[in-house]
């Protein structure tokens, strides 16, 4: 079902024939196939919300089974390749999950979700310019501006989903703000890395390092229960899902998606992630969705062509006569 969801994407876009993947197409798959992962996540994390987990102890638990699964996969190790390799995948663990989710979580604490949501999911344009400054072959163009100021409209629309309550708090949109960089330092970090190690490697690395970056938060909030006092199936599937689909299988796709792809393009995907939230809330939570969402979500999509192909060839036409 989620491959032929896929293909029916791709065949609205016309990417077969229409833009030149090659050899690239299955990485535009992957990277795909990860947001609609991602955007079915929140499901989850409510569901153990609900059972009496805090976001903390989610984050925690999905760390460490994605950690064990990565270590079977591949328990291989590799020769020290020096300190500067091993801060950057000390970076990676630290910017890509633990400053990440707490401050993405801790910011729900202080501003509105539709405001995290909103901002968090400019990481691809922080993204774009730190890559842009700092990783050789990653540049800014023209598609990607005109297609990001297309997609972030839209995505204020599925959102809010016609209800405009746009309230500021500065510490809170400070601390959505802090998670979108840290997202974006986190995909120049793995770019860096994934010319020298196997991406499968790199990705179990990103785990142990959250892990060991994490601990010491819960110096301070320790844990209220730990999971095996959790019997509630809905407890542990949830967590399978979150720990081996979404993280360790996620972001292994995705760090290849980021090798092949660079990490502004395949961060682009990222802007997808709240359609399919919207979606996934409609068809499990039985939440309503409106004609502004699904103008969102046409932007959105139009947006993310423009970033891959341009503007249509009649639009640019136009501009050129103008």
């Amino acid at each position: 079902m989620l491959i032929n969801f896929e293909m029916q994407l791709l065949s609205f876009f016309k990417f077969k024939r229409r833009i030149n993947l090659g050899t690239g197409k299955k990485y535009h798959l992957l990277a795909l196939a990860t947001a609609l992962v991602w955007g079915t996540t929140l499901v989850s994390t409510k569901v153990l919300l609900q059972h009496g987990l805090s976001p903390e102890e989610i984050m925690l638990y999905r760390f460490v089974i994605a950690y064990i699964v990565l270590w079977v996969m591949h328990p291989k190790s590799y020769p020290f390749g020096g300190w500067r390799d091993e801060l950057l995948f000390l970076g990676t663990g630290l910017f890509g999950c633990t400053i990440y989710f707490l401050t993405e979580n801790t910011a729900l604490a202080y501003t509105q979700a539709s405001n995290v949501a909103l901002i968090v999911t400019t990481a691809p344009l922080v993204t774009a310019f730190l890559a842009h400054v700092s990783v050789k072959g990653e540049r800014i163009n023209r598609n990607l501006i005109v297609g990001s100021s297309i997609a972030l409209p839209g995505v204020a629309l599925v959102i809010f989903n016609g209800n405009y309550i746009l309230k500021l708090n500065p510490l809170g949109d400070l601390l959505s703000v802090a998670a979108a960089v840290s997202w974006a330092l986190y995909s120049v970090l793995v770019k860096q890395l994934d010319r020298s190690y196997p991406v499968l490697y790199l990705t179990r690395k990103v785990f142990f390092y959250s892990l060991l970056t994490i601990i010491p938060y819960f110096w301070f909030h320790p844990l209220q229960r730990y999971l095996w006092e959790y019997s509630q199936i809905e407890v542990w599937t949830n967590l399978f899902f979150l720990g081996v689909i979404a993280s360790s299988v996620c972001f292994f796709v995705w760090n290849t998606a980021i090798k092949h792809l660079g990490s502004i393009r395949t961060n682009n995907y990222i802007y997808l992630i709240p359609v399919v939230t919207l979606v996934t809330s409609v068809w499990v939570l039985h939440e309503t969705i409106t004609g502004y969402a699904i103008a969102g979500m046409l932007l959105i999509l139009s947006g993310l062509y423009c970033v891959e192909r341009g503007l249509p060839s009649a639009l640019l036409f136009f501009f050129r006569k103008k």
